[in-house]
């Protein structure tokens, strides 16, 4: 079963607010400002929340970039040849405190001031679009490590690369998996959903590859609710009840981690009940469960990556990430940044320089062999940004976790419908 996708125009209505921005630089203490490319090191430049709303992924994504600009230089480098030897990555990290403008500014910021060889960043839909203006304005490879919408890439962008697949083929996937579930006669064919899309591009793009998916498989599903809501809501309430009066089966949410969490919370208060429910890429976080105990049990979620996929490229990450920050990897958030530096290394080794449109040619090319992400292979697309496959979760009593699908990548078995809590 295939999903089609569709790209729309795009017009960032920050731009204005993202010059005007004057923000505070955050330094690992490694780090130092300025144009450190003279022959001595490689300045990557790294743009992440780990303050604000979206400070827990920023967080983890910056643990999964450092842990490769780690495993680079203890390996002596990246071989540049037109320098005859290896050079260090260097980071230069700021922290955009999950603010738009604020994340366009830093990324100009090192892009020119700090003459960044890349930019790594873009956790979001929304800090990704604001950033993904400045690569081709100062012609610097730009990889976003956290934001999918197609909007980003369907600009015709020359510097842009993500290493998430794009959010259209997360709801696609997960109209598939439940379509597996009606083909195992696990669901009844015909029922009916109720949709809760984040007002952004990304929940544009979750609920449209839904409802293309249901458009090709005629049937199966049948959408009775859709409606759109703030990110950071403090009271999804009101929608909730708009979810409980259209009485469908099945209820899915696109949102953000600390979105999840509150709507999680007041949907248990409502006492509401669906044969399956998701949060879309959310559901399986540490953080989630601390919060919400047994409440997150047979939440599913369709993910970019997972510590269980059966690679042994895998297996070896989680070590090496639990060793380096004395937790292990937290959903799928690391590894994407992980591979993303992993990809720009391998592209400068390739161009055999440090000129950033030879590495812009060069990561058009990248083949990453022994990817994390599902497949165990990463390359770019035509317009820059990946096409791996997702893989469906399930979270289980007991704080179990369980890839569900697909079959060859699973874990465990799904379990639905959800049983109804006694």
């Amino acid at each position: 079963m295939q999903s089609s996708f569709s790209y729309r125009n795009y017009f960032p209505s920050f731009l204005i607010a993202a010059f005007l921005s004057i923000s505070l630089v955050i330094f690992l203490p490694s780090c130092n400002r300025g144009g450190q490319n003279a022959g001595n090191a490689i300045t990557v430049g790294v743009v992440l929340p780990i303050t604000g709303r979206e400070g827990k992924p920023g967080q983890y994504q910056k643990e999964g970039i450092e842990l490769a600009i780690k495993q680079i230089n203890d390996a002596g480098g990246i071989m540049v040849k037109d320098k005859n030897k290896k050079l260090p990555v260097k980071e230069v990290f700021y922290d955009d405190g999950s603010d738009q403008a604020k994340s366009a500014s830093l990324v100009e910021r090192a892009m020119s001031s700090d003459n960044a060889t890349a930019v790594l960043g873009g956790y979001s839909t929304a800090l990704g679009e604001a950033e993904s203006v400045m690569a081709d304005r100062y012609q610097t490879p730009w990889i976003t490590t956290g934001a999918a919408a197609s909007t980003i890439f369907s600009h015709g962008y020359q510097y842009t690369f993500g290493t998430l697949s794009p959010t259209t083929l997360l709801g696609s996937t997960t109209a598939d998996f439940l379509g597996s579930l009606v083909d195992q006669g696990k669901l009844k064919k015909g029922l009916k959903l109720a949709l809760a899309l984040e007002n952004t591009d990304h929940g544009i793009d979750y609920g449209n590859g839904i409802k293309q998916w249901i458009q090709q498989h005629p049937g199966y599903f049948t959408v009775v609710f859709s409606e759109n809501f703030e990110l950071g809501s403090p009271d999804f309430s009101g929608l909730l009840q708009k979810v409980k009066a259209a009485k469908a089966d099945i209820f899915l949410a696109d949102a953000h981690l600390q979105d999840y969490i509150t709507m999680q919370r007041q949907y248990l208060q409502s006492g509401m009940y669906h044969q399956m429910l998701s949060y879309g890429a959310r559901g399986p976080e540490s953080d989630a469960r601390k919060a919400l105990g047994d409440g997150t049990d047979y939440i599913f979620a369709g993910i970019w990556w997972s510590k269980k996929l059966p690679y042994p490229q895998v297996k070896k990450f989680v070590q090496d990430y639990t060793q380096f920050t004395g937790h292990d990897p937290d959903s799928w958030y690391p590894a994407t940044a992980y591979d993303a530096v992993r990809a720009l290394a391998q592209a400068i080794e390739a161009a055999g320089t440090t000129n950033k449109t030879a590495i812009r040619d060069a990561l058009r090319n990248v083949e990453l062999k022994d990817s994390l992400l599902p497949g165990g292979t990463m390359k770019f697309g035509s317009n820059g940004q990946v096409a791996n496959a997702f893989v469906i979760v399930q979270n289980k009593p007991e704080d179990k976790v369980d890839i569900v699908y697909p079959k060859d990548a699973a874990t465990g078995e799904a379990i639905a419908p959800t049983p109804r809590k006694k």
